[in-house]
């Protein structure tokens, strides 16, 4: 069984993109700050597939004993999904420095760490896949989160650099770029400005977290073993 890890699992896209990896088959290593319901359910519903790990991407000291474990644990991880980000928004000029850093930790200087260290035995395994979650905003743009935007762009930027260091020995590295949709994050769109969001879109709807989960899914997938360096943009239509 393929081992897969996904950052930011307890919530949201990281435990959608988690149950659709575990209906596929794979054993997921869900990790996050403490374990939530929703991933209590999964694991309930896939026993022998879903397992938590803590992990707190803010705390960079963390990550490689948290890559070492997994190794040690359930063996040489196949995938990496690198979901987990924060979503501080503000105008620049006002966002406290303090803000500024732990965003650029977490969303960028943290996931860049751990996929440094469980690349490692994909090289080994002369294969693997390794998964970063983006945005549309970071070529969209959006006010109040440029300190995001810049974050999200940096991963796009790390997987097509990295696609090219690691591709000939069998590993593919994509980014996937969700467009809006229904989260936690998006909470405080409602109203007027969610109903303009979705108005932007040619199908005058929002992308589900679950479409999300299935490109995923795809650049997993056997079909995906020729896709790398590339985005895959999910958002209903609304960067077209």
């Amino acid at each position: 069984m393929k081992i897969l890890v996904v950052t930011g699992a307890t919530r949201g896209l990281g435990l959608a993109i988690a149950r659709r990896a575990a209906a596929d088959g794979y054993r997921v290593i869900a990790s996050g700050r403490r374990l939530s319901e929703g991933l209590l359910a999964l694991q309930a519903e896939y026993p022998d597939h879903v397992l938590f790990e803590v992990l707190d991407l803010a705390d960079l000291a963390s990550v490689h004993p948290f890559a070492m474990r997994i190794s040690a644990t359930y063996g040489r991880p196949w995938a990496l999904v690198n979901n987990a980000a924060r979503g501080t928004d503000g105008v620049l000029a006002t966002l406290h420095e303090r803000d500024i850093s732990e965003l650029l930790r977490v969303n960028v200087e943290a996931p860049i760490l751990l996929t440094k260290y469980l690349l490692r035995p994909m090289l080994l395994n002369r294969s693997g896949r390794i998964i970063n979650i983006s945005s549309i905003i970071a070529s969209t743009g959006f006010s109040g989160l440029s300190v995001y935007a810049a974050s999200k762009a940096a991963l796009a930027g790390f997987t097509r650099s990295l696609a090219r260091e690691v591709g000939k020995a069998g590993i593919t590295v994509n980014t996937v770029a969700p467009g809006y949709m229904e989260t936690e994050m998006t909470s405080g769109l409602q109203g007027d400005k969610l109903q303009a969001i979705r108005r932007r879109s040619p199908l005058g709807r929002l992308a589900a977290p679950e479409d999300v989960a299935a490109a995923v899914s795809y650049l997993l997938s056997e079909q995906a073993v020729n896709v790398t360096g590339t985005t895959l943009t999910v958002d209903a239509g609304s960067t077209a």
